[in-house]
C-alpha cells in the first residue's frame, strides 16, 4: 500500500529534506524514511505538500498534465477590481507562456490562517486583501506572477488544497498519512 502525507509546510521550509542557507528542510519535521515531495511550494509560500513512496502517484498529482486542481489564498497588496479578476478568470500572459484560466473569488481573511512567522510587511496607506485562486497548473511562482501582473502583488500565498487532499486542521510543522 501506498502511503502518502499530507504536511503544513510552514514558511521558511523547503520542499526538500536537505537545509540550504537559512532555509530549513523537511528533515526537521518528518521522520518518515523513503518519501518525496509531490511537487513543490516555494520557501517563501505556506500550505499543502504531499509527499508518497509511490512514484505514479507523485507524478499524478505533480503532472500539470493531470490538471488536479491546486487551491490557494493569496493576500495580495490593494484591492483587485474588476478588472485585475477577469484577466486572471481568463489567463495571464506572463512573457513566457500564458496560464490556463483560473477560478478566482475575493474573500475574508480565512478564519482558520495562523500567524506567519515573520509577518508580512504592512503599510499603513495601502490595504491588503485576499483572493481565492484555482489553477490546474503549477509552474515556478506561478500565482505570485499571476497577481503581481495584474497589479497586485501577492504578500502571503498559502495552498489550501491539491484535488481532494487540504490542510484541514493541520498546523503549520504538522503532518497526517492518509491512506490511498
Amino acid at each position: 500500500m501506498s502511503r502518502l502525507i499530507l504536511f503544513n509546510k510552514p514558511y521558511g521550509v523547503l520542499s526538500q529534506f536537505t537545509p540550504e542557507g537559512r532555509w530549513q528542510g523537511l528533515k526537521d519535521f518528518i521522520p518518515v524514511p523513503g518519501i518525496y515531495a509531490a511537487g513543490r511550494l516555494d520557501a517563501d509560500s505556506e500550505g499543502l505538500l504531499i509527499l508518497t513512496d509511490d512514484g505514479a502517484l507523485q507524478k499524478r498529482i505533480a503532472d500539470p498534465q493531470h490538471k488536479l486542481p491546486k487551491v490557494y489564498w493569496a493576500q495580495v497588496e490593494g484591492i483587485p477590481d474588476e478588472a485585475a479578476l477577469s484577466q486572471l478568470r481568463k489567463g495571464v500572459d506572463l512573457g513566457d507562456f500564458v496560464t490556463r484560466p483560473a477560478r478566482v473569488r475575493t474573500l475574508k481573511e480565512p478564519a482558520t490562517l495562523w500567524p506567519r512567522n515573520p509577518p508580512i510587511r504592512f503599510r499603513k496607506a495601502i490595504p491588503t486583501s485576499w483572493l481565492e485562486l484555482t489553477i490546474t497548473e503549477g509552474k515556478n511562482r506561478q500565482v505570485r506572477r499571476m497577481t503581481a501582473k495584474t497589479g497586485y502583488p501577492t504578500l502571503r500565498l498559502i495552498r489550501w488544497a491539491i484535488g481532494d487532499w487540504s490542510l484541514d486542521e493541520l498546523a503549520p510543522g504538522e503532518w497526517r498519512e492518509q491512506h490511498v
